[in-house]
């Protein structure tokens, strides 16, 4: 993911942002099961191999994911411009490089405390790492089907 600056105008294609969000079922189950893992540090330390699969797996579906919504997701110097939305889309887009970064960050921590043998001293602090990801995740999709939500009450006019 590269980091772009925010120079350019950015708005959403509302539609394609909000079905690539709605087809997306690989990316949401791997969220759970690695939510689910997480969620017991017995059974990630006793199925490490596994869990960094899962996590990987996870790692790859969140660049896809984001490089659809970039691709047909957000316009960048569209011709009609929301004003109001601009600044919240770039915001929001931008987001993904550093989202994408702190889950690579977070597998290769993990890789190397499995491959190292020291997943029972390091689990606390990678399930912590993987839990602010993930809140940090959530409360982006948050934003970002709330700026879809605002977008289509601009097209057809609910906010008169």
């Amino acid at each position: 993911m590269e980091t772009r600056k925010t120079t350019s105008t950015v708005t959403i294609n509302a539609a394609f942002l909000q079905e690539i969000k709605e087809v997306n079922e690989e990316l949401w189950k791997l969220l759970e099961r690695t939510r689910q893992l997480c969620s017991d540090q017995k059974q990630m330390k006793s199925q490490g191999k596994q869990a960094l699969e899962l996590l990987g797996a996870l790692r790859d579906q969140l660049a896809m994911h984001f490089a659809l919504e970039e691709a047909y997701g957000y316009i960048e110097n569209p011709v009609i411009v929301a004003p109001h939305l601009t600044q919240p889309a770039a915001i929001l887009r931008d987001e993904h490089t550093t989202l994408y970064s702190t889950i690579s960050e977070l597998y290769e921590a993990f890789e190397g405390e499995h491959y190292a043998g020291r997943l029972d001293e390091s689990a606390p602090n990678i399930v912590a790492r993987f839990v602010a990801f993930d809140k940090q995740f959530r409360g982006h999709e948050t934003r970002e089907n709330e700026l879809i939500l605002q977008a289509y009450d601009d097209d057809i006019g609910v906010g008169d």
